[in-house]
């Protein structure tokens, strides 16, 4: 098992959603808190630890430097421009690219071998870029990729068919953007095929799909048309995220990783696929048997997350 300890590289909404959850949860022993305005991480830790009293376990809390990473088990990368009202995942591209940049050679240069978890958006073309710049292998380089957006519409179905949403199995699949798509060849509520759901339920109806997909993918939007910027649901998925790695769980999320074969898309790029995760990283990329229409829309999805590369020679 890695050391059960996690640095957060950036201490905005994100960052500090993703720590609150995790003093709250009791997910690891240590956590570094890391920021360009050191004396707002500090204050940060100091109030994390002011609550530490209530939570479920004793956890060491601090704010520290990029030498933390050293010994570090994961290095979570939060760090980034905000996205505008307006402004799709992907021109934030060029602003943010240069930050990961920076960001990924100073925690290698501690000596760092861990596993990176990237979660700045656009995530996918981000996490491609600090897999590239930290020369780790690929299975210890991650993306948050559509963890979010799965949640989210596992909840969306919930709300029609009222069952629990721990109990629907779907997947959102491809960029973490406006091409992504859901596998609704592969989505369940237990072990029954949502077609036979719809058929035995009055609750929800075929044309009710389409409305749940536009509700997820247009789901960002809607937050920041409203409070400026979404960080509660990204904070738990990235804590669930890392559980997964410390508990060595081999659990199954649709994470962002390099495809590299497994489907028949382009391969050098990160995408949103579900993938087996545990202590070491990414254990194996699960294949869905996606039908035709899903295989053309995660080919659409990986050709835009190519070209953005190609256009930063990638």
């Amino acid at each position: 098992m890695r050391n059960s300890k996690v640095v957060v590289v950036g201490t905005g909404f994100v960052g500090m959603s993703y720590a609150y959850a995790m003093v709250n949860q009791g997910t690891v022993e240590e956590l570094v808190l890391l920021d360009i305005d050191k004396r707002k991480a500090e204050g940060e830790a100091m109030d994390l630890n002011h609550g530490l009293a209530f939570g479920p376990r004793k956890m060491s809390i601090k704010a520290g430097d990029y030498k933390d990473c050293k010994d570090a088990g994961l290095v979570v990368i939060t760090a980034g421009v905000n996205q505008k009202e307006g402004e799709t995942r992907i021109h934030l591209l060029k602003r943010n690219a240069e930050i990961i940049k920076t960001v990924v050679k100073n925690i290698m240069s501690s000596g760092f071998n861990g596993i990176l978890l990237v979660a700045s958006n656009p995530v996918d073309v981000l996490a491609y870029v600090a897999w590239k710049e930290s020369g780790l292998h690929h299975s210890r380089v991650i993306g948050s990729g559509t963890s979010l957006d799965t949640a989210r519409l596992r909840y969306e179905i919930s709300q029609y068919i009222h069952i629990d949403s721990r109990n629907v199995h779907a997947y959102i699949l491809g960029e973490h953007g406006d091409s992504e798509f859901v596998c609704w060849s592969n989505a369940n509520v237990g072990a029954k095929p949502i077609a036979d759901v719809i058929d035995s339920m009055d609750e929800i109806s075929f044309e009710d799909l389409e409305h749940i997909y536009l509700k997820v993918r247009d789901a960002a939007y809607e937050i920041i048309s409203r409070k400026k910027a979404t960080y509660y649901g990204i904070g738990m998925a990235l804590v669930r995220i890392t559980a997964a790695i410390f508990n060595n769980e081999n659990r199954i999320l649709p994470i962002s990783v390099l495809n590299n074969g497994v489907y028949d898309c382009e391969d050098q790029v990160y995408i949103g696929l579900p993938a087996v995760l545990n202590k070491d990283g990414v254990h194996h990329i699960v294949k869905l048997k996606l039908n035709e229409k899903e295989n053309s829309q995660l080919n659409n999805s990986a050709n835009i997350l190519r070209k953005n590369l190609d256009d930063m020679s990638y």
